[in-house]
């Protein structure tokens, strides 16, 4: 595919994107201006309440001490500087996100996906939408041909006050054409430091699944118990080599009818670089996602044998009944859906080390 990225980077019309924001606040899917307007307030609260008597303050000060010495109105100077900064920064930065929004619609329809400014509580499968409070989507790409695709930045909120942590998401997410077993990918170049998985949730390494070649130094392959057959199956290497090759920076998660893939940083940005690594990487995999359509789950087989044994021979009849060899039904089993959770080994280390050093001090300090 193509990618035109003309839009990320050319020049705009300033009037454009006022219309377009404004035609976004008339459709609800934009904040009104009142919110804008509360922040230039507040912040002009703040300057008459507290700049302003400060800069007379100063001004005062330095003629009564200074004689007029025009050195002595430099703190002025310098306040007033700050003051015109911080509010140049702040004009800049409602207009700049405006303009953003702006380039990253005109790009969308130039690559043949709509653009959404964002939604609360998204309901999606994957791992890193169950966790948190405030849950929050922002600039959705979609597109439905050849295969439905979301590109967004997501974010969710844990702990609270000074605890309180904002957690940033970019993912990808494509619908496969038949529900797979929940099976993650976690990548080895993204880990963190003592090689920690950056997942949000850490899985059991009973399900942990070794395959040949180059694939292990680039993921950790988990898969539920007894579906290390269907992984195999799944991961020839033909499709091992696209994932080593194209997405060797992401994590994979392949969840029902869904493959996503992570990363802890913004993936819809004005980068147009990214963009074309991004694209070219769900095109690469893209190729090979047809050939998983034929996978089904063969414990589905004798509910599927069950039903099938249903058929009725002619009236009168002792011919006995034969169940129809049929395949079974596209879906997976109970066991194969969500892989079991495990323990996060290198937090407790942490917490043990930290706790003996406390016993340690406690008892040295009596």
């Amino acid at each position: 595919m193509t990618v035109d990225t003309t839009a990320l980077t050319q020049p705009v019309d300033r009037t454009k994107v006022r219309a377009f924001s404004k035609a976004l606040r008339e459709k609800g899917m934009l904040r009104s201006r009142a919110f804008t307007i509360i922040v230039f307030a507040f912040v002009g609260i703040v300057a008459a309440l507290i700049i302003v008597p400060t800069l007379g303050s100063i001004v005062a000060t330095a003629f009564t001490r200074g004689s007029g010495n025009p050195v002595a109105l430099l703190p002025f100077v310098l306040l007033l500087a700050i003051v015109g900064f911080l509010v140049w920064a702040l004009a800049r930065a409602v207009g700049g996100a405006a303009a953003r929004r702006y380039r990253l619609s005109l790009f969308a329809s130039a690559n043949g996906m709509t653009w959404h400014p964002g939604f609360s509580n998204p309901r999606r499968p994957g791992m890193i939408f169950d966790l948190g409070r405030n849950q929050e989507l922002h600039d959705v790409m979609r597109r439905e041909q050849p295969r439905s695709l979301e590109v967004a930045n997501y974010t969710y909120e844990t702990g609270s006050g000074k605890s309180k942590q904002t957690h940033r998401w970019g993912y990808v997410a494509l619908r496969l054409d038949t529900p797979l077993p929940h099976i993650v990918l976690d990548a080895v170049g993204n880990n963190g430091l003592f090689g920690g998985s950056n997942l949000p949730i850490t899985f059991g390494r009973d399900q942990r699944l070794s395959l040949e070649g180059d694939f292990d130094r680039r993921f950790a392959l988990y898969c539920p118990e007894g579906y290390e057959r269907d992984a195999l199956y799944l991961f020839t290497p033909d499709v091992m080599a696209r994932f080593v090759d194209n997405a060797a920076a992401l994590d994979v998660e392949i969840v029902d009818d869904w493959l996503f893939l992570y990363a802890k940083r913004d993936l819809v940005t004005l980068d147009a670089a990214t963009w074309r690594w991004l694209l070219a990487t769900v095109d690469a995999i893209d190729e090979k996602l047809a050939q998983w359509a034929r996978w089904r789950d063969e414990r589905l087989a004798g509910a599927s044998a069950s039903a099938a044994a249903g058929g009725t021979v002619a009236s009168g009849s002792a011919a006995p009944r034969v169940p129809l060899l049929t395949p079974p039904p596209a879906g997976v089993a109970r066991e194969g859906r969500r892989l079991k959770q495990g323990i996060p080994w290198i937090s407790v280390a942490v917490l043990v080390v930290f706790g003996g050093f406390w016993v340690l001090s406690f008892a040295l300090g009596r």
